[in-house]
């Protein structure tokens, strides 16, 4: 599989145990910045809650680097390890899930709040509408200012995403593109461009 799944959109899942209110909200976010402001607009949005507990794949699914979790004062590992056990085991990247929790008056014990949570998340990700994220690649590309006009409507037509532009004695241009489709598209942009273009190809995101 060349493509991981990510929601569409924000969206909201309730469950209830022995009394307990269980809130999952889910939403597609890229990077720590945005995954830390999704949690802080829960915690605005359910300021009377008992628990607003949260993890994230803030990246691709084997990105370690931006995986993340909080038990936000439950008894330590029953919430936030579990719902992000949950995500690592499943296809879902560039995500962040935060439990909402109502006690209703009944205790879990370590091992039911273990087993809430996991279900919370897992029934979520069930349920979700999501879409296909494929991995992307950092491309630089540096061309002369008269190509710049055919260049540009090339990539329009294109799933290529532009990053960044810089003009200078050349334009260098900064591309993501979709690892699965770019050897075929590397080729028609030397092809186009007569072959004066220069590609410079980074490391994977």
């Amino acid at each position: 599989m060349d493509y991981y799944q990510s929601p569409t959109h924000e969206q909201r899942f309730d469950l209830e145990i022995k009394n307990s209110q269980f809130i999952t909200t889910v939403r597609r976010t890229r990077g720590r910045d945005e995954a830390k402001a999704f949690i802080l607009e829960m915690n605005l949005r359910y300021p009377d809650a008992n628990h607003n507990c949260w993890a994230f794949v803030a990246g691709a699914p084997n990105n370690v680097h931006l995986w993340d979790q909080s038990d936000d004062g439950e008894p330590k590992g029953t919430a936030g390890k579990p719902m992000l056990n949950v995500l690592q085991h499943s296809n879902f990247g560039e995500i962040t899930v935060v439990v909402t929790r109502y006690f209703g008056g009944i205790k879990l014990g370590a091992g039911g709040l273990v087993r809430a949570y996991s279900q919370a998340v897992v029934e979520a990700l069930d349920k979700v509408e999501w879409q296909e994220i494929y991995p992307r690649q950092t491309v630089f590309i540096k061309i002369a200012y008269p190509l710049l006009g055919k260049v540009e409507y090339w990539l329009e037509n294109s799933d290529i995403d532009v990053d960044d532009k810089q003009f200078s004695e050349d334009i260098e241009i900064t591309l993501a593109v979709i690892e699965r489709t770019w050897p075929e598209q590397r080729q028609a942009l030397i092809d186009l461009c007569q072959g004066n273009i220069k590609i410079i190809e980074d490391e994977k995101e």
